[in-house]
């Protein structure tokens, strides 16, 4: 099963109109203590969430496979004034890292988790996770919680239909998304596919394709259980909301045990 891998150049334009994204740093750093932080954030991308977290004055580290995202994080943080001591950008697995050192927050934001489709895989990202918390640290996930009308239609064909401009290659593309669903390997295919014109006026097109998986309450929770976290607080939305069988998402605080 491929994993999702950003295209760099579309990642920050695709996702600025993503309403809920405006919406999740605020709700974490609500529940921070004023206190600064050391925080982990898995798949840190171009820094979307770890600039802000820097900027309210907490210690980050962030990881991520890619390295180019990873340069346009690093340029973003240039950009607003971060020191590296502030936002450290590093490159690594979440599978298999060690950073030799422990933090008081561990982050996997916006639905990561489920990039990663097998059991095996999901415990080797909590284990590490676990391994770089402090013994009183805490670890947050975010992901969505299963829509039961979505999951009974094996295929959704032109998904979501939206434009977005990238201003750096004066670009406006047109996005489209499908999902082809496994109900019995808890598994979904999702394609983006993506159209734009020259300056000629042909037509280009690419796709990207990659799997995700989806996660009921119960089984996040003997999930997290399994591997020595606790949830401590689980929400269905970022207005603070308790989670229930409308809410949108899964927001889960954890304790290490």
């Amino acid at each position: 099963m491929k994993r999702y891998k950003a295209i760099p150049e579309f990642y920050d334009a695709e996702s600025a109109d993503i309403q809920m994204l405006e919406h999740d740093v605020p709700f974490f750093l609500g529940q921070m203590p004023s206190k600064r932080q050391s925080v982990l954030e898995l798949a840190v991308g171009t820094a979307r969430a770890a600039i802000p977290i820097a900027q309210a004055g907490h210690r980050v580290t962030g990881i991520d496979c890619d390295r180019r995202l990873l340069a346009i994080a690093g340029q973003k943080r240039e950009a607003v004034g971060l020191k590296d001591r502030e936002l450290t950008l590093l490159p690594g697995d979440m599978l298999a890292f060690d950073l030799a050192r422990t933090f008081d927050w561990v982050c996997i934001f916006f639905n990561t988790l489920l990039a990663f489709p097998t059991l095996d895989e999901q415990d080797r990202v909590l284990q590490a996770a676990r391994r770089h918390l402090k013994p009183q640290g805490r670890l947050w996930i975010d992901i969505f919680q299963p829509d039961l009308a979505h999951l009974a239609r094996p295929t959704d064909i032109g998904l979501d239909p939206r434009m977005f401009h990238v201003p750096q290659l004066n670009r406006t593309i047109f996005q489209t998304t499908d999902a082809r669903r496994d109900v019995a390997k808890q598994i979904q295919e999702i394609t983006f596919h993506y159209s734009w014109f020259d300056d000629f006026g042909e037509v280009h097109r690419r796709q990207n394709r990659f799997a995700m998986t989806w996660i009921f309450p119960r089984e996040l929770e003997l999930l997290l259980e399994r591997n020595g976290l606790w949830i401590e607080r689980l929400w269905g939305d970022y207005d603070g909301s308790a989670l229930k069988s409308e809410s949108p998402r899964m927001i889960a605080r954890c304790l290490k045990a």
